[in-house]
């Protein structure tokens, strides 16, 4: 899972940096825009991903093979519906989300044209998210790594061809991804067919054509799509008010941006461990199993942050000269580092409790300390703070962290841990 991880937020520093090496920073400033945008879409439906594993987990864990064939099968016909509803309001989702960050009129035009190019990969966006959480719930890390990194080096390699062979500018940048998104479902299917043969079970059609035995998936996914939206929210927030503070501020965010990402996705590895982990021992009733799963997964989550705080120390200012050569963007970047710096200490909590909550399925709390966290923490922070500009966003990035993570460990001493 690290492997798999890690590979998305290094598509992204390509992105980044074959963007950033063309002649104007708009280029780079319209992918970020537009990449914040998808990662607002897909990342606020990223529930699909996460009921789903926690869902079979639990099925795994009880040995309910029936109740892992409709786990996959109501995911994909949820993730089909979506991504087919996305793709005909696309105009108005387009327009409105770039209207929303509030860049210039030339950034804005070319953030349009790789929204719209780029959103034809949302049916193999989303069904891969239920495919990828279905493989984790069943505790099979390897075929989600055979995914993750089929798409990303596809979109890599195509990026490359596409941008600096073919000379195409963030039209290229898009297209990469929708062609990787498709190769990558193809791998996942063909190892969903295997692994559903492994598992015997039935296809029960009353509980794919009845909208009430949907039940236990809207009220996880639910929950989990407010949390997600509110997540989304504060990181769209972010590039925002990068984009209000000028064109440079928000190429040296979209810069550092990555390296975040880098970190979340990282860590998010033992989160999603956890999920599968926590979800078959709670599926089995097994105390003592959650305990050393919890313990396990945390302790290697701290190891691992201290890992990307040093890493970033040492070759952060590489990285940066990596993704852009624009001097006065990577003197931007460099002003703002120390926030990577530290981020990886503070955000680690975060993400472990995200998976165990997940995996234990207790969306509806996950929901309420990200609204709280959101709502009460970083929006009057942020407040409070921005008469210092970017330093003052970005420390409200910072609280909002360390708060969703206090808040999920307090919960989960009080009430998941003593409820098995």
């Amino acid at each position: 899972m690290i492997l798999s991880n890690i590979s998305v937020p290094l598509l992204g520093m390509v992105d980044t940096a074959v963007t950033g090496h063309l002649d104007d920073k708009m280029y780079l400033g319209a992918v970020a825009i537009g990449a914040t945008i998808f990662s607002f879409l897909y990342m606020g439906l990223n529930f699909l991903r996460m009921g789903t594993t926690g869902i079979s987990a639990q099925c795994f864990g009880a040995n309910d093979n029936d109740g892992l064939r409709t786990s996959l099968g109501q995911a994909l016909i949820v993730a089909t519906l979506i991504a087919v509803s996305m793709i005909a309001l696309q105009l108005p989702i387009g327009l409105l989300a770039i209207k929303l960050i509030g860049a210039n009129a030339d950034i804005s035009e070319l953030a349009l044209e790789y929204f719209s190019i780029r959103i034809w990969s949302a049916p193999g966006t989303l069904a891969n998210y239920a495919l990828i959480g279905w493989f984790l719930g069943l505790q099979n890390a390897r075929v989600p790594m055979l995914v993750f990194l089929t798409v990303n080096i596809t979109n890599i390699i195509l990026d490359l061809v596409f941008v600096l062979g073919l000379g195409m500018k963030v039209d290229g940048v898009a297209l990469a991804s929708v062609f990787a998104e498709y190769t990558g479902l193809a791998v996942a299917i063909t190892f969903a067919l295997r692994a559903i043969r492994q598992h015997p079970g039935q296809w029960i059609r009353e509980r794919f054509m009845n909208i009430r035995e949907y039940g236990v998936f809207f009220r996880t996914n639910s929950n989990l799509f407010v949390r997600t939206m509110a997540l989304m929210f504060t990181l769209a927030f972010v590039t925002a008010q990068g984009a209000r503070l000028g064109a440079l501020v928000l190429a040296a965010n979209a810069v550092l941006v990555n390296l975040q990402h880098l970190t979340s996705f990282g860590l998010d590895a033992f989160a999603h461990a956890a999920e599968a982990l926590v979800g078959k021992a709670i599926g089995a009733k097994q105390q003592e199993a959650l305990q050393r799963s919890v313990h396990l997964t945390m302790k290697w989550s701290l190891i691992f942050s201290v890992g990307f705080t040093l890493a970033y120390i040492f070759f952060g200012p590489l990285l940066i000269r990596v993704m852009t050569d624009l001097p006065d963007v990577r003197a931007a970047a460099m002003q703002y580092l120390p926030w990577i710096i530290v981020s990886p200490v503070i955000s680690v909590w975060a993400f472990l409790y995200d998976g165990v909550f997940v995996g234990a399925t207790r969306a509806r709390e996950m929901r309420n300390i990200m609204l709280i966290s959101t709502i009460a923490v970083f929006l009057p922070a942020w407040y409070l703070l921005q008469s210092f500009g970017n330093h003052g966003l970005w420390l409200a990035l910072m609280f909002f962290m360390a708060s969703r993570g206090i808040g999920m460990h307090i919960y989960y001493k009080r009430r998941v841990q003593p409820a098995i």
